[in-house]
């Protein structure tokens, strides 16, 4: 049976490539929205997150209609710590769009979704957006990504990809540059004509792999995926299998079917070979499970996720303010919410360890861990955890390390500074590319080196440069990076800080609080541009004596403080700090709060060594 009525698809990009801003064009013009209906822009990152950061987190499905043909469309993250996300989804659809910027070109996380695509033996169509920016260099970025395809082996059949020339804001779409186009037609009809439709045996047992997992308080959790054979009714009996052998067999019922039309999900009676569909009523239902009929139980394969190579430590918040900002702070709720996170992120991992109070969490980089801080915080827990630090392995006797692939696109008169700063981080340099006044490099760094190197980045190119990375491979371990060039400035005593303690302490670094600031002993208060840590009294008070002087009584003036947002804070915190997560602030402390005990335990430290 073949579905000629269906086509399943993915879009997949380099972050801010333009997806999310396709797709908002795409629902518009295949009728999805009313003519008056007020849309918000990039309707389909829904997520808080996401809208504050312009950035795609999770894979979300959508549904068009094209003449009589229905195209699911599948809209995917671009920043490199979500691939684990484009991963799963591939699996439910026939093509992908692959997009790439007219000026930027293919990027880091371009050649990992697309080299992930070419293995699943999926079709390309190429798509070029943003081509009315007025430094687009279309054909330039045509050719570099046919070279990108010959550097990943693709077939014949691949190579020969349909490329279409794009506009997302506009929404306009041609098959050649030399004729402006008016709307995305080109589009649909290169997706209906070129992508395969799905087909399937409609009466063998039916059978599905989970890629998705939503969360609904009447219904409980619901999978989403794409029917592999037989069809799908409601009401009727199936088996819940795992490729990962996590669970056994076990019977259910399919409660609720549903279909996925525009932005809504619409219950419907039956389902088919190659529908995209969204099933409720089954307890416990996890990523890679496979549903699939009584009369055929055995599990279909699920694709293999990339390793995690970063982790960090969760722990209960221990500090003298613990307790009074959030509303989960016991071992017991931390420990459940992060096993719950497992259930809808294939690319995490969490451990226990030997404390009872904290746990071990891997993923794929600092901003997929900190995108997971910031949603708990923000549903109210408060926790503490420690300096990112990546995952390393054993070859034999050679420790081995992740290489991240890092593409900087940067003024020319800066490369001298980011090829000093890339010397000292341990990064290789692969390639250079000239792109008008501006430089392209490509280096080989170990993960480790880019922590914290954005802010020292942005500094160097005055803000005009672009970084990306994304992990490229395992290598022998590199040697020592520093990881910090600055000192901490240390809350000597807990109080209340004052302007003449700031004053004071302003003398010695950057500050990170404002009088009224509540302290405690242990509490990093601000940074001094010399390495060491500096004991500072913010509480201080000026004695009061019954004499006055002329000036001596005037205003003191403050420096603003630097206010860290939560990535910054993962970036600064050193190996013996900790940061402590509440709903309300992020603060920055030492591990050991007492000065006596910390001295202590670093004197202990060097004598071991």
């Amino acid at each position: 049976m073949i579905r000629k009525d269906l086509r399943n698809i993915a879009i997949i990009a380099h972050v801010d490539h333009g997806k999310t801003t396709l797709v908002d064009e795409m629902l518009k013009q295949s009728g999805t929205f009313r003519a008056n209906q007020q849309v918000e822009e990039r309707v389909m990152d829904s997520n808080d997150l996401e809208r504050e950061r312009g950035i795609t987190i999770l894979a979300k499905n959508t549904a068009v209609h094209y003449r009589d043909v229905k195209i699911n469309i599948i809209d995917t993250p671009g920043h490199a710590d979500f691939g684990g996300e484009v991963e799963r989804v591939l699996k439910m659809v026939s093509g992908v769009l692959l997009l790439v910027d007219s000026v930027e070109g293919p990027m880091p996380q371009t050649r990992f979704v697309l080299g992930k695509a070419l293995d699943l033996g999926l079709k390309i169509i190429i798509c070029v957006n943003k081509i009315d920016r007025p430094d687009a260099r279309s054909k330039e970025v045509v050719d570099e990504i046919l070279e990108l395809l010959l550097d990943l082996n693709a077939n014949e059949e691949q190579l020969d990809s349909p490329i279409v020339y794009c506009s997302g804001r506009q929404g306009t779409s041609t098959l050649n540059l030399d004729t402006p186009g008016k709307d995305l037609v080109p589009l649909f009809d290169t997706v209906v004509n070129y992508i395969d439709p799905p087909e399937g045996d409609e009466n063998a047992p039916f059978k599905m792999i989970v890629s998705s997992i939503d969360y609904n308080d009447y219904v409980g959790r619901i999978g989403i995926g794409r029917i592999e054979s037989g069809f799908a009714a409601p009401n009727t009996e199936i088996v819940v299998s795992d490729y990962f052998g996590r669970v056994a067999q076990h019977k259910s019922k399919l409660v609720n079917l549903y279909q996925i039309e525009g932005l809504k999900r619409v219950p419907v009676e039956k389902a088919s070979v190659g529908d995209i569909v969204c099933i409720s009523g089954i307890e416990d239902i996890n990523i890679g499970n496979t549903v699939s009929s009584p009369l055929s139980p055995e599990p279909l394969p699920f694709v293999k996720i990339s390793e995690p190579t970063v982790e960090m430590t969760f722990s209960v918040n221990d500090s003298p303010f613990a307790g009074k900002e959030g509303k989960f702070v016991t071992t017991r709720q931390l420990k459940d919410r992060l096993y719950r996170e497992l259930l809808k992120d294939v690319s995490l991992r969490v451990e226990d360890t030997d404390s009872t109070d904290s746990f071990k969490v891997c993923g794929r980089g600092e901003m997929h861990l900190s995108i997971l801080i910031e949603t708990m915080r923000r549903e109210g827990y408060e926790f503490a955890v420690s300096t990112p630090r990546v995952l390393y392995k054993k070859q034999g006797e050679t420790i081995m390390e992740p290489v991240d692939k890092l593409v900087v696109d940067v003024p020319s008169d800066c490369v001298g500074g980011i090829m000093s700063q890339m010397g000292q981080r341990k990064g290789d340099l692969v390639h250079m590319q000239p792109m008008g006044n501006r430089m392209r490099l490509e280096f080989n760094i170990p993960s480790r080196g880019l922590f914290g190197y954005k802010n020292e980045f942005l500094t160097e190119t005055k803000g005009e440069g672009i970084m990306s990375s994304i992990f490229f491979e395992y290598q022998p371990y590199k040697g020592e990076i520093p990881r910090r060039t600055t000192g901490s400035l240390v809350a000597f005593e807990t109080g209340e800080a004052v302007t003449y303690g700031l004053f004071n302490a302003q003398e010695r670094g950057v500050l990170f609080i404002t009088p009224g600031t509540q302290v405690y002993e242990g509490m990093v208060v601000g940074y001094s541009p010399k390495l060491g840590d500096i004991a500072v009294n913010v509480c201080k008070k000026k004695h009061l004596t019954n004499t006055r002087a002329s000036g001596s009584d005037d205003a003191l003036r403050l420096i603003s403080p630097r206010v860290f947002s939560l990535e910054e804070c993962l970036e600064f915190i050193a190996d013996d700090e900790l940061l402590e997560v509440t709903p309300k602030s992020l603060r920055i402390r030492k591990s050991i709060l007492n000065k006596e005990l910390r001295l202590k335990a670093r004197f202990k430290a060097q004598a071991t060594d």
